[in-house]
């Protein structure tokens, strides 16, 4: 048993990217694209993926977001944020083709479905961690920044 790895699959590392914070109105949403080095996520892409964001997503209060290029022209948009103390609560949205002109909900066929893929978890980790140093601080208006400014860069 090969754990489902195909004989064929070679992995890749890719690159995560901070961007810029995205801020909602109910939301403070910290910026990651993930791609490969040497075909990053397009600009046009990332304007579109923070406007569908910032017009559709019902995020509220403290998180991020991965927009993740999962091959030529296909995106996962993952829209996470901190609730209840210590749950991170996630809204997975996708583009699937060229031809389709923004993002929309992500659907699943089964209750046991994916969560995070392999390079995706590179950045969940590391906001887990950044969340854990905001939690056990005095969580002042200092701390918030730091949490916001604490981003991963680099391979995944």
């Amino acid at each position: 048993m090969a754990g489902q790895v195909t004989a064929d699959y070679v992995h890749r590392d890719k690159m995560a990217t901070p961007g810029d914070l995205l801020v909602t109105q109910n939301a403070q949403l910290k910026w990651t694209n993930i791609a490969m080095r040497e075909k990053p996520v397009p600009a046009a892409i990332d304007v579109l993926a923070r406007n569908f964001v910032r017009n559709s997503s019902d995020a509220c209060d403290l998180g991020f977001v991965i927009l993740h290029r999962c091959g030529e022209s296909f995106y996962f948009l993952l829209v996470s944020t901190w609730r209840n103390n210590n749950e991170l609560w996630e809204t997975v949205y996708a583009k699937e083709n060229a031809a389709e002109e923004d993002f929309k909900p992500f659907t699943f066929t089964t209750s046991h479905r994916g969560t995070y893929c392999i390079w995706e978890l590179g950045v969940v980790s590391h906001e887990q961690q950044a969340w854990k140093r905001f939690v056990v601080s005095d969580r002042q208006a200092g701390d918030v920044s730091k949490y916001l400014n604490d981003q991963y860069e680099g391979f995944v």
